[in-house]
C-alpha cells in the first residue's frame, strides 16, 4: 500500500466561523460527528471515500475545536497546511479574502507547477490554492502541459 495522505484536519477557536468561511468558499459541505466538537468535510467529488470502490484524486477532512490560541498572523506555521486544486486561484483569493479571510502569498505563477497562493482563513489557518493553469492560459502540470 502506498502511504498517501487520506484526511486532513482543520483547528477552530470558532468552529462556526469556518464551517462558513468553507462552505462558502469551495462549497464544502460539514456534518457534526456525534456529539463531540467535530465535524466530517466533505470537499466533494471525486474525494476519497466519494465513488465506491474506487480511490479519488482528492481527500476530505474533519474540522475540530482548536486547543489554545489561534496562531498570530506571520508566526511560522507549526503544523502542515493543505494545498487545494481549484480552477480560478485569483478569483478564490479576491473571494476569500472577501468572507474574512487574509493573503499569506500572492497568486504567482511557477513554472512546470501552475498558479499558486495562499490565504489565511479567519483563525489565520493557512492554505494554498492551486490551479494548473498559468496566467497566460498555458497549463503547467498534467497530460495538457506545455514544456518549460
Amino acid at each position: 500500500m502506498a502511504n498517501l495522505v487520506v484526511h486532513f484536519e482543520i483547528h477552530a477557536s470558532e468552529p462556526e466561523r469556518l464551517i462558513d468561511f468553507y462552505s462558502e468558499l469551495l462549497g464544502w459541505r460539514f456534518t457534526r460527528y456525534g456529539d463531540t466538537p467535530y465535524w466530517v468535510i466533505d470537499t466533494g467529488e471525486g474525494a476519497i471515500g466519494n465513488v465506491a470502490g474506487q480511490p479519488g484524486m482528492g481527500i476530505n477532512g474533519g474540522l475540530t475545536q482548536r486547543e489554545g490560541p489561534a496562531p498570530e498572523i506571520g508566526a511560522p506555521v507549526t503544523g502542515c497546511n493543505v494545498v487545494v486544486g481549484v480552477d480560478d486561484v485569483d478569483g478564490l483569493m479576491r473571494r476569500g479574502i472577501e468572507l474574512g479571510g487574509t493573503e499569506a502569498l500572492p497568486a504567482t505563477d511557477w513554472p512546470g507547477i501552475g498558479r499558486g497562493g495562499y490565504l489565511l482563513d479567519p483563525d489565520h489557518n493557512v492554505f494554498g490554492l492551486l490551479s494548473p493553469v498559468l496566467s497566460d492560459g498555458t497549463t503547467a502540470m498534467g497530460p495538457d502541459a506545455e514544456a518549460v
